[in-house]
């Protein structure tokens, strides 16, 4: 858990390659029973043209429906290994980019960790270990405190009399 800031409630939050893109912002989802990719990133990629149209409605765990777009295989490509994966296409704001989960989880044998900010999973090669960005889930939904705005010059501190407009 070395480089962690703790104590903390992050989720885990990582990139991935698709054909040579880094996708920020992806939730790894444990919880949910597909993989989800919004709209706006399959049109930035190029790849509208390769969406199969297909009608269903996704519910959320608060009973929010969501219509998708259709369905996309897209090679995710982790930490070197990459994955054929099919993804349900929404329109909608979800605050993440995609969602990878039980779906992709199991494909990749992975083990995620939101304490530890990390997603192991086993390769040829032994196994790998993706970080996750802690910084960017926590700036996700970070409420900041505003600045307060600069006072134009010439202007007066004072509230308009009756009858006047405020200028």
């Amino acid at each position: 858990m070395e480089g962690i800031v703790q104590p903390h409630n992050d989720a885990l939050v990582i990139s991935v390659l698709v054909n040579k893109f880094r996708i920020k912002r992806v939730l790894i989802d444990p919880g949910c029973s597909a993989n989800i990719i919004r709209w706006r990133v399959i049109e930035q990629l190029g790849l509208l043209s390769q969406i199969i149209p297909t009608v269903r409605v996704l519910n959320g765990f608060n009973m929010a429906c969501e219509m998708m777009k259709g369905e996309i295989t897209l090679p995710i490509n982790t930490a070197g290994t990459t994955q054929q994966t099919k993804f349900y296409v929404i329109e909608g704001d979800m605050g993440y980019n995609a969602l990878l989960g039980k779906p992709w989880i199991h494909s990749m044998r992975a083990v995620p960790s939101t304490l530890h900010q990390a997603l192991k999973f086993p390769t040829l090669d032994g196994i790998k270990t993706i970080h996750g960005e802690q910084q960017t889930a926590k700036e996700m939904f970070a409420v900041e405190e505003a600045v307060a705005m600069a006072k134009v010059p010439g202007l007066k501190d004072r509230k308009p009399n009756k009858g006047e407009d405020a200028k």
